[in-house]
């Protein structure tokens, strides 16, 4: 299949075009480059020995998407473009829904009008909000949203939906994936984000590596295992193998599904934090801070519909994601020294 990978050269997606082009797929990337760098094209290439075609486009741009459109013909699109932090999304909320939300819908109207019936959507288990009990099942829906980041994921999905309802021949997959951590075991691909990362791992990599002095743990009064928030993480090979899986089932199904995509277990912050000091060998600092706006104290998913549906489960662990991560910031350095 040849398929179009919004945000390509971001985290997700740059593992995800990977894992496609090892099983045979032609990829075509659109990405603004506002969180990755163009040197990713060549690091895909060092993987795979093939290099994406990339178009510099960013999901606002309307003519630009549609020009890529024309020039390509796919049978199916894996849309991860879009703002992905929680705290920055309640601080510039309107900058979240324009881009989040109307790119999406730029990216929709080209699908429709170039005819392009498969897709699968980076969603995010925040779109349950925390009004109901874990692990979190699919048959909840979507629930009352904590913060505008997991709305405009929330958003996306009722817009597929109806977008399915109104086009019979649309498959629409929205993965519900909850925290990917860890890289590619090469070292040539990971999360490394410009600035101060928003994320838990990116951020403990940081202080490991020596960039930062100490981690931030924001509350440690939750109703967890050690006071600290808990969540389900999955190694970013793992999860971007399900796309794969997706991409594979979308061709085979019509209409919207969403499917959970985690390890199904939760990790507290000070878990993630030891299981990291065991993959670089040394203490790390920690301070606690108050709470964040928009955070919820347990999420991890119920992982029965990715193995009915897509035949996927996890086989790497905590242990594996924070060696993969460490792996990946210590070869940086490296480079980059």
């Amino acid at each position: 299949m040849r398929i179009l990978v919004t945000g390509g050269t971001g985290y997700i997606g740059s593992h995800t075009c990977v894992e496609l082009i090892t099983k045979g797929h032609e990829v075509v990337i659109v990405d603004n480059l506002y969180n990755s760098n163009i040197d990713v094209l060549d690091k895909i290439e060092a993987i795979t020995g093939v290099k994406p075609k990339f178009y510099e486009v960013d999901i606002l741009d309307k003519e630009g998407l549609d020009r890529v459109f024309k020039e390509n013909d796919f049978d199916a699109i894996i849309h991860f473009a879009g703002y992905k932090a929680v705290g920055e999304s309640c601080v510039i909320p309107l900058t979240y829904y324009k881009n989040n939300i109307s790119g999406s819908i730029n990216l929709y109207e080209c699908m429709a009008a170039h005819h392009v019936d498969n897709i699968v959507f980076s969603s995010s288990a925040t779109v349950y909000g925390d009004n109901f009990e874990v692990p979190f099942k699919e048959e909840y829906g979507q629930g009352d949203t904590t913060n505008p980041y997991g709305t405009t994921k929330k958003f996306n999905e009722i817009i597929l939906e109806d977008f399915c309802k109104a086009n019979k021949d649309i498959s629409a997959v929205s993965l519900r994936y909850f925290n990917p951590i860890g890289a590619h075991p090469s070292g040539l691909l990971g999360e490394d984000p410009k600035g101060i990362p928003n994320n838990l791992v990116p951020y403990i990599a940081k202080v490991a590596t020596g960039e930062l002095d100490h981690l931030n743990v924001f509350g440690d009064d939750y109703d967890t295992i050690d006071g600290t928030g808990v969540r389900d993480y999955i190694h970013v090979v793992d999860l971007a193998k399900a796309h794969v899986k997706a991409i594979e089932y979308a061709q085979r199904h019509k209409g919207a599904e969403v499917i959970n995509v985690g390890s199904g277990k939760g990790y507290s912050v000070l878990e993630v934090l030891h299981a990291y000091e065991k993959a670089c060998g040394k203490k790390l600092a920690y301070e606690v801070k108050d709470r964040r706006p928009g955070d919820i104290a347990v999420s991890y998913a119920d992982t029965k519909k990715a193995k009915e549906l897509l035949d996927f489960e996890v086989e790497l662990d905590i242990e594996d994601m924070c060696r993969d991560s460490y792996n990946f910031m210590i070869k940086s350095q490296k480079n980059e020294g």
